[in-house]
C-alpha cells in the first residue's frame, strides 16, 4: 500500500511538470525543424538558429533591445520596490496594513486593466510615447509591488537589533542601512530583481499600450506577425530556437545551483 502511494505520488509529480514543461520541450525539438511550421517535420536542420544569430534579421535585434529595457526596469523597480519594503516596514501598524493594500492592487489587478488605466492617463497627462518614459513607467509600475513583496519577507526574518546596535556605536541612518539592513535582505532584493526581469521579458499588454510606434518587445513583435505570410512564419520559427537556448541556459544554471548548494552542504556535514 505504501508502494502504491508512492507510485502515484511520483505519477502525479510526473504528470504536472510534463504539463508545464511539454510546450517548452516541444519548441526546442521543433527549433531543429526544417520547416516554418510546427506541424510539419520536414528534417533536422539548424537554419532557425542561423536566421536567429544574423544581425541582419529582425530577431536578435529585437531580443536585444528587450533585454536592455528589462534590465532597465528591473534595475529601477528594484531600487523604488526596496525602498518602499523599507518605507512600508518601518511604518506604524495602521499605515503598514494600508500601504500593502494598496501596493498589492496592482498585483491582484489584471495586466488588461493596469495597461489601460495608465495609458489614458500618459494620454492625460500628455506624454510623448516617442520618449519611452511611458513605457518605463508602464513596466516599473507591473514590477515594483513584485519587488515589495519579495524584501518585505526578509525585512521580517532579519535581526533588528543588529541595526540598533549599529546607531548605538556611532554609525548613521543611512551608514546601517547600507551595512546592516540592505546585506540581511540581499536575497530578497535579487529575487525582486529576477522578478521583476521576467515579468518585463514577459509584459505584452502594457508594452503594446505604451510603447513607441518604431519599437518592438519580443511579445509585441511576435504577437504582429502575420502567421499566413513567409517571412512571418520564418521569423516566428526563429524565436523557436531563442526559447530552446533560454531553457538550455535556465537548465545548466539551475542545475550548476544545485551541485554547489549540495557540495557546500557535504563539505559541512565533515
Amino acid at each position: 500500500m505504501v508502494k502504491l502511494k508512492s507510485i502515484l505520488k511520483w505519477a502525479f509529480v510526473g504528470l504536472v511538470l510534463l504539463f508545464i514543461y511539454f510546450p517548452i520541450l516541444f519548441l526546442t525539438v521543433n527549433s531543429f525543424n526544417e520547416s516554418d511550421h510546427i506541424q510539419n517535420w520536414t528534417g533536422f536542420g539548424w537554419n532557425h538558429y542561423a536566421y536567429f544569430f544574423n544581425f541582419e534579421n529582425e530577431p536578435i535585434r529585437i531580443v536585444g533591445q528587450t533585454l536592455a529595457l528589462a534590465v532597465i526596469v528591473a534595475f529601477l523597480s528594484t531600487v523604488l520596490g526596496t525602498i518602499g519594503a523599507i518605507g512600508i516596514f518601518y511604518t506604524k501598524k495602521r499605515t503598514n496594513a494600508a500601504l500593502s493594500a494598496i501596493n498589492r492592487i496592482p498585483v491582484i489587478n489584471a495586466d488588461v486593466v493596469t495597461a489601460i488605466s495608465f495609458a489614458l492617463l500618459v494620454s492625460f497627462v500628455g506624454i510623448d510615447k516617442s520618449t519611452y518614459i511611458p513605457l518605463i513607467l508602464g513596466q516599473m509600475l507591473l514590477c515594483t509591488p513584485f519587488v515589495v513583496v519579495s524584501v518585505i519577507p526578509k525585512l521580517r526574518q532579519m535581526d533588528n537589533n543588529l541595526y540598533e546596535a549599529a546607531l548605538d556605536l556611532g554609525a548613521s541612518p543611512t551608514k546601517a542601512l547600507f551595512s546592516v539592513i540592505i546585506p540581511q535582505i540581499l536575497p530578497g532584493i535579487l529575487s525582486g530583481f529576477l522578478l521583476a526581469l521576467t515579468l518585463s521579458l514577459d509584459d505584452y499588454i502594457i508594452a503594446a499600450y505604451t510603447k513607441p510606434d518604431s519599437f518592438q518587445t519580443i511579445s509585441t513583435h511576435i504577437y504582429g506577425l502575420d502567421k499566413n505570410n513567409i517571412m512571418g512564419a520564418k521569423i516566428k520559427a526563429a524565436y523557436w530556437a531563442f526559447t530552446a537556448i533560454i531553457f538550455l541556459i535556465i537548465v545548466i544554471v539551475v542545475a550548476v545551483s544545485n551541485i554547489v548548494a549540495y557540495r557546500k552542504t557535504r563539505s559541512k556535514k565533515r
